[in-house]
């Protein structure tokens, strides 16, 4: 084997060097010294990878053991380059198509049980009335007690047209109840929800750029046009990105065809490409608001960078992710892929709003950021200022909510899905999620509901007390201040009780949009979380407010 490794070795570097001096004006020197450092490494790869293999004293398994290197040597680039194995294609394809066969619902772990998170309307789950809370006992049979949700995702998923036999325990039945549902390809669509906020200003969420998003947002923007729309309010807070051809789609809408969308520039200088709108605008005079947050990323940031490069609407919100980087998906042997960052973008004004530098690391060889007083001001069509190099900045900043400690507690402990779960099995219907609302006498049943469960958390200034003991403990004078400190702690002792009743408007916020999701699903926590969204608020503000809006594009 050595011998034969050798000689392939040794031909094919013979053959490769030949080649490069007949076609020497093709390839330069330093292409030839890297392909011998790239054929040097790959051999010290192999050979170690061989003899570990063969002789580490106890037993390794090969596939896991060349999964672990390959995932550690593409983290030292960017976390963006990653290996897709044959097992992970079907995962892949679902997110960036958003389409799988199965029944239609989210799964999550509680302690050893598996239960419905979110059955997904007009699919298998919700027409078999799966509800929010259930708990999966049996598939086809098979106890999923203890199973992870991975292993229980698999089992339920499948060809359409197949049947699953589910038995669930729903909370107020005595008995278990038996489902069969016939899976069906499912489609995740883009545009999670569309509707009116009054009537004039319309609204469409989008969640992603799966393939048709650009077909989804047009059908959406035109019904909403049919029901009175003459301003918009773009939702794009939480949309992580995903395709770049539908980016440039949607981003045709708002723009005349033609208009520059993103360059994309990588090291393959052949891969350079400006790409434009290629469709008539469907609308480009209509008011814009686009919301984004800091989970806005990727073709989340192009759409509303271009927006604000063209002047073409207003940004509310906090600034984006920052993330100007292009990946392209490549095939490897074996049914496998590597998707690999090739490019970066810019978009109209000729900024790049990639805020980390993957390519430079600091002493803790972390990726640098950069600093703010770094970044270079650029120009939209208007003239007005925009920076690179840190997400797209909104023309309008609005604080990041910060939720109380008690209701990240309530929400992380699940009290309020399970007390949501609760209410849908004793209320049959309820009133539309818009009106729909948390009076005090729920409020009170949601209190003495929790009254025995476990909500603690730790304040920051707790845990600032408890690292000063620490430190006064291994310095050894805690004993001098031990009578300070029990009499701090005591102080700073929080009470539960008056928690849940100071921040009762927050907490009521998250239970009417899980309450409502319980009886018209991701529409109805959408629809129930208007009266309390500070962005939405604002955007309907600026929208109604066309002196203010015009300042902002067309400032003098």
């Amino acid at each position: 084997m050595k011998n034969w490794f050798s000689q392939f070795r040794l031909r094919s570097r013979r053959a490769f060097i030949i080649a490069a001096v007949v076609l020497g004006g093709f390839f330069s020197f330093s292409f030839v010294t890297d392909y011998f450092e790239l054929s040097k490494n790959i051999e010290i790869f192999t050979s170690l990878y061989r003899e570990v293999n063969t002789y580490y004293v106890d037993e390794i398994e090969p596939a896991k053991f060349m999964r672990t290197g390959i995932d550690a040597m593409l983290k030292s680039l960017d976390p963006y380059t990653d290996y897709i194995s044959e097992s992970e294609m079907e995962d892949f394809r679902f997110m960036t198509t958003g389409q799988y066969g199965g029944i239609g619902a989210l799964i999550s772990k509680k302690e050893d049980d598996i239960i419905i998170a979110d059955p997904y309307e007009n699919f298998p789950a919700q027409k078999a009335d799966l509800r929010a809370g259930d708990v999966l006992l049996e598939i086809d049979g098979k106890t999923v007690k203890g199973k992870s949700t991975d292993d229980v995702s698999k089992l339920l998923k499948g060809q359409p047209n197949t049947e699953v036999k589910l038995r669930i325990q729903r909370t107020g039945e005595k008995q278990p109840l038996d489902k069969v549902l016939v899976r069906q390809e499912i489609k995740v669509e883009s545009v999670s929800f569309s509707g009116m906020l009054n009537e004039e200003v319309g609204y469409i969420n989008l969640s992603g750029f799966r393939t048709n998003a650009g077909n989804e947002v047009i059908s959406a923007f035109n019904k909403l046009k049919t029901q009175g729309m003459k301003k918009l309010v773009f939702d794009l807070r939480g949309n992580l990105g995903g395709s770049l051809d539908e980016a440039i789609r949607i981003s045709g809408i708002f723009i005349p065809k033609g208009s520059l969308v993103v360059d994309t520039k990588g090291k393959v200088k052949e891969w350079d490409k400006s790409y434009r709108t290629y469709h008539e605008p469907v609308d480009l005079n209509m008011p814009v608001v686009v919301l984004i947050d800091g989970s806005s990323a990727s073709a989340s940031e192009i759409v509303s960078g271009v927006i604000q490069d063209y002047d073409r609407g207003v940004l509310i919100g906090q600034k984006s992710f920052g993330k100007g980087l292009v990946q392209t998906v490549r095939p490897l042997t074996y049914n496998t892929q590597v998707k690999i960052t090739t490019a970066k973008y810019y978009i109209p004004s000729g900024r790049c709003i990639q805020a980390i530098d993957y390519s430079e690391k600091d002493a803790q060889n972390r990726p640098v950021k950069k600093a703010d007083s770094l970044r270079v001001a650029f120009k939209t069509r208007n003239g007005r200022l925009v920076y690179d190099a840190g997400g797209v900045s909104p023309d309008m900043a609005l604080e990041e909510r910060a939720l109380s400690n008690i209701t990240v507690s309530l929400l992380i402990r699940r009290h309020i899905f399970d007390y949501a779960t609760i209410y849908r099995s004793k209320n049959p219907v309820l009133a539309k999620p818009e009106d729909f609302k948390v009076d005090d006498a729920t409020y009170e049943d949601f209190l003495t509901y929790i009254k025995d469960k476990d909500y603690d958390y730790t304040t920051e200034s707790e845990k600032a007390l408890e690292e000063f003991k620490d430190k006064a403990v291994k310095e050894k004078y805690f004993d001098a201040i031990k009578a300070d400190y029990e009499a701090m702690k005591a102080k700073q002792k929080h009470d539960k009780d008056q928690d849940v009743r100071k921040h009762s408007d927050e907490i009521k916020a998250f239970l009417e949009q899980e309450i409502a999701s319980r009886y018209y699903y991701q529409q109805g926590r959408t629809r129930a979380s208007f009266r309390s969204d500070p962005e939405i608020k604002e955007a309907i503000a600026i929208l109604s407010d066309d002196e203010r809006y015009q300042s902002i594009v067309k400032p003098n």
